[in-house]
């Protein structure tokens, strides 16, 4: 019995558990079933991904302050995040994966870094 390719179908030849011709079908076969399913999902994740990266780019320290106006003027959106912490003392920590801000008086934010 011959074994074909799930991705382009063609002979396999080699140990008989194989799936693939090659890894370039390996790769192109995870890359379809691993992709994000709706634009929804890839939006989402794009923005997420943004936010996280301005996070990181004015928290170099792992502590920091920061003004509202500088967060918005690099794209920052206030709507995506990955998690809310509430601390013991009532201060609300929003999280993009483990950058976070906390919202302070006059339109500034402390931003922190949780230690993973």
């Amino acid at each position: 019995m011959t074994k074909t390719c799930l991705e382009c179908n063609e002979k396999i030849i080699g140990r008989e558990d194989k799936k693939f011709c090659s890894d370039g079908c390996r790769n192109a076969y995870n890359n379809k079933i691993n992709k994000d399913s709706t634009n929804f999902m890839r939006n989402i994740n794009n923005k997420l991904r943004k936010n996280y990266r301005i996070l990181s780019e004015i928290n170099i320290e792992g502590k920091s302050k920061t003004t509202r106006a500088k967060l918005l003027s690099k794209g920052f959106d206030f709507e995506f995040f990955t998690n809310i912490l509430e601390t013991k003392t009532g201060n609300t920590y929003f999280f993009v994966y483990d950058q976070g801000y906390r919202i302070l008086e006059e339109d500034y934010y402390m931003l922190v870094k949780k230690e993973i």
